[in-house]
């Protein structure tokens, strides 16, 4: 079980040329963005990250994360907890033009001045792994299937449209 916290910055190319590990706990509670799009956060969200070369000199960042949100319900907006996980590997680039360079494998990470903004970067990666609609069960849902509808019916379908063809097939039929 993971009980430390991470750092809010690092020198990822140094935890890089050394292979270091680095894993913790980082609040939600401080995450403005993740607040900004699903609402206040409590809890932590638990951070794996591997800081490595490859073998073509690439410094980069093996990482997996989880955390257990509380996401609104998208019929009736009401909190609900859901499990968020993600695995990434980022790739460190100094600037947009040396991201452009890397595989389709990698996702760009801009480290300034040598120093890697750690909470961001995991803040970033939390937001990227939200999923794209949460539902109550019907069951448990505040609001009925009864609600959602406009209350007219369904309007029926427009009539098919005739063939231009079948003029001919009725012809060829007479004969």
């Amino acid at each position: 079980m993971l009980t430390s916290r991470l750092p809010d910055w690092v020198e990822p190319y140094k935890l890089a040329a050394r292979a270091e590990r680095l894993e913790g706990l980082v609040a939600l509670g401080g995450f403005v963005r993740l607040a900004e799009q699903v609402g206040e956060q409590r809890g932590d969200c638990s951070v794996w990250l591997d800081f490595a070369i490859d073998a073509q000199g690439r410094r980069e960042i093996h990482g997996r994360l989880k955390a257990e949100l509380q996401l609104p319900c998208r019929r009736c907006l009401v909190p609900m907890a859901q499990q968020v996980e993600s695995e990434f590997l980022l790739g460190m680039v100094t600037s947009d033009a040396l991201a452009a360079d890397l595989p389709s494998t990698h996702e760009p990470v801009l480290v300034e001045n040598e120093q890697l903004d750690l909470l961001a970067t995991v803040e970033d990666e939390l937001i990227l792994s939200l999923p794209q609609s949460v539902y109550h069960d019907e069951a448990q849902c505040s609001v009925s299937r009864d609600q959602l509808s406009s209350g007219k019916a369904a309007e029926s379908p427009a009539p098919a449209a005739v063939s231009p063809f079948e003029v001919l097939r009725r012809l060829k039929d007479k004969t």
